[in-house]
């Protein structure tokens, strides 16, 4: 059984490995090995700290080691991250973690939340309640526009 906390600047470090093997994992029978490779190329976004530092990243840890993160941007409801160590993927970590982000996000009185989603992780946020919007090209941080899909989980807030 994994246990959740927020994130922490200190975990900056380990967090991005973790998403640069979760993607050389999951994106190599949807992306060329020359996008997977320059995607796992780039340093993280000078976003995510501030991300961590406002509350908005949950880490999932198994003996006192990260198996998975989320990062959820609480003034927008973006979903910046969710990522899980390939060996502990299909475990429901990274569904608890999107629980998580919807509960931030419920405090906060978001009303939805929203991603561009990787063409392998599209299934898995079908299952998690995300509604695909478009199929678009996300232009990252490596040189590359992505193949990616538009998605969107409206959230219902209390009355």
């Amino acid at each position: 059984m994994s246990s959740r906390r927020l994130a922490t600047q200190a975990d900056l470090p380990t967090l991005w490995e973790l998403r640069t093997r979760a993607v050389r994992h999951g994106c190599a029978a949807h992306y060329p090995p020359a996008v997977v490779d320059a995607w796992c190329a780039v340093p993280a976004p000078a976003s995510l700290p501030m991300l961590v530092q406002a509350g908005g990243a949950v880490v999932a840890e198994e003996e006192g080691r990260i198996v998975g993160y989320a990062v959820l941007n609480l003034d927008s409801g973006e979903i910046n991250a969710a990522f899980v160590e390939p060996g502990h993927q299909r475990r429901g970590i990274a569904l608890q973690l999107l629980q998580r982000l919807e509960s931030m996000a419920h405090a906060r009185g978001l009303p939805r939340l929203f991603l561009s989603a990787s063409l392998n992780a599209v299934p898995f946020y079908e299952r998690a309640g995300f509604l695909a919007l478009r199929e678009e090209l996300y232009p990252h941080r490596c040189g590359f526009d992505l193949a990616s899909v538009f998605m969107e989980k409206p959230l219902r807030l209390p009355s």
